[in-house]
């Protein structure tokens, strides 16, 4: 166990998270998406030190995040579909998955042994900064324990990872609250892997028809575990309301009763998607039997919305 200390994101804190990640420790910090448990991408040690921070298994490769469009051309093969995609997306909720180069630095753990590696330019400022504080790539998978729900806030961090992780940047709740789109681009289809704010309809009028991935894919980027993003409570989908023991997350105009809580009463799927891992986090209280889910429109983010509740819902290893 180490100590965890949470840093307000000062000109002094960057500098001690930068000089963290230097000596290969681990500095959790905020992205649009959710918070990273970011580790050194270019050394095995570090990396190796993610995967036991979250217990996460050794298969399911990690996102590698870089500054700019410059650093990750470098790191990995960018053709044209991949460049354009690129150039309007970034920096933003989108990780591509691209062919590494030759000389690609990024730890081959990090790429779970793949030929292929998986990159994000973050958009939030802090992220932003301390990727030139550190000037190297950081790779970092949401900070959670592997298979939990992700954190949105810094203390959501500090509940699953205290005393596995040096410093926890604190730069206030993630604005979208769901994990990055992952749009793989290295074969001749693009194919998104998984689901995020960057949409099908978003990325259609560069890409043409894409494919999607489901539970039974090969697993090639982060967020394709069958359950994953998941509470201790078990959860039931679909539902118009709780059953005896069962605590209700409602949407728009389904309503629960005890213990009920709503991901937007205006039926607003931004709103929802900022919220789910909160109020997941919320009603996964003890002494419930379970979390009952209101239905969730299956349209623009509803779709990444559903992919997060059915991992949640999956069974469990």
């Amino acid at each position: 166990m180490i100590e965890t200390r949470v840093l307000k994101p000062t000109d002094a804190a960057l500098y001690e998270a930068a000089a963290t990640l230097a000596a290969g420790e681990l500095v959790a910090f905020p992205t649009e998406t959710v918070y990273g448990l970011g580790g050194g991408a270019t050394s095995g040690t570090a990396v190796a030190r993610i995967f036991e921070a979250k217990a996460r298994p050794s298969f399911n490769p990690l996102i590698s995040h870089v500054q700019d469009l410059d650093e990750a051309f470098m790191l990995g093969d960018f053709d044209e579909r991949a460049r354009s995609v690129a150039e309007v997306f970034w920096p933003g909720p989108l990780t591509l998955v691209v062919r590494r180069r030759e000389k690609c630095p990024i730890s081959l753990l990090a790429s779970a042994g793949l030929d292929t590696i998986a990159i994000r330019v973050p958009a939030h400022p802090l992220a932003a900064e301390l990727l030139r504080a550190v000037g190297r790539p950081i790779a970092a998978p949401s900070a959670n324990p592997s298979g939990r729900v992700s954190p949105t806030m810094a203390e959501h961090v500090l509940a699953g990872l205290a005393g596995k992780v040096s410093i926890i940047l604190d730069g206030g709740p993630c604005s979208v609250g769901l994990e990055s789109t992952v749009l793989d681009l290295s074969g001749n289809v693009p194919s998104i892997l998984r689901p995020g704010a960057v949409t099908v309809e978003m990325l259609a009028p560069l890409l043409g028809s894409l494919t999607t991935a489901d539970t039974t894919s090969k697993i090639v980027a982060p967020g394709m575990l069958e359950s994953h993003y998941a509470p201790v409570l078990p959860v039931r989908l679909n539902a118009e309301t709780a059953k005896d023991g069962e605590l209700f997350l409602g949407f728009g105009e389904e309503s629960g009763s005890t213990g009920a809580e709503t991901l937007s009463a205006s039926g607003d799927l931004t709103e929802a998607a900022s919220r789910l891992f909160a109020l997941l986090r919320a009603l996964d209280l003890p002494g419930a039997s379970g979390i009952a889910i209101a239905p969730i429109p299956e349209v623009g983010l509803g779709v990444a919305i559903n992919d997060r509740l059915r991992r949640a819902a999956a069974p469990r290893a």
